[in-house]
């Protein structure tokens, strides 16, 4: 019990996200009116991308100076995890724009952005199974982990804030935190990013254990 602690955590986070998240009080906005609750999913899961992203890059250069395998097995999970939770964000991106913008998807350089960070991302495992060679997959892949990512803040980041874009907080437009995101939004927000957050850690968990236990009955 004293080990699942977090686990426990997460379930109770999520749980309060959900109910908290479609139950409470949140802004009366013109445009966005109830689908500002998507914040507490689309906006969190990208969070948690990023995190994941983050920890995936910290292994890759980690790998690269250590050359260990369990450095490199939890940078390609990681990765794995990250991407999972980036298609989630697009989902529920889209389920977003399509309310507020009128369209599934616009011709909006944060969203093609996004797009091809996931493109980029995918690439990365299209790479490591193109590689049979355990040693040299792992470097190649560590090297190009580290490219993906700034590809990803470039993509996402920084060039949105620099050009015309729909999206809150580039181009421009305000973010959310300076229009919307008030003390009632913050109270299941942030919990929220949190409860996503450590459902990814979960997850990347299980993949590591099934694929230590596939090496073990391998061996």
């Amino acid at each position: 019990m004293k080990k699942n602690w977090w686990k426990i955590l997460c379930v109770l986070l999520l749980i309060y996200t959900i109910v908290a998240g479609f139950l409470t009080e949140a802004p009366r906005l013109p445009i966005l009116h109830e689908t500002i609750r998507n914040q507490y999913f689309h906006v969190c899961m990208w969070f948690t991308m990023i995190i994941l992203f983050t920890a995936s890059l910290i292994y890759s250069i980690r790998h690269l100076s250590g050359h260990k395998q369990e450095h490199d097995l939890i940078a390609s999970e990681t990765t794995n995890v990250g991407i999972f939770f980036g298609i989630l964000g697009l989902i529920t991106g889209s389920i977003w724009a399509k309310f507020t913008w009128g369209a599934w998807w616009t011709n909006d350089v944060k969203l093609n952005g996004s797009a091809i960070t996931m493109l980029t991302y995918c690439a990365y495992l299209v790479l490591r199974n193109a590689i049979p060679d355990e040693q040299k997959r792992g470097k190649v892949a560590a090297v190009y982990n580290i490219f993906a990512y700034v590809m990803m803040l470039v993509f996402i980041m920084i060039y949105p804030r620099m050009s015309d874009s729909l999206h809150p907080g580039n181009g421009g437009n305000p973010g959310f935190a300076k229009l919307d995101l008030d003390n009632t939004m913050r109270m299941v927000f942030y919990p929220a990013v949190i409860g996503w957050t450590l459902l990814g850690v979960w997850i990347l968990t299980i993949r590591i254990r099934i694929h230590n236990l596939k090496m073990s009955t391998e061996q």
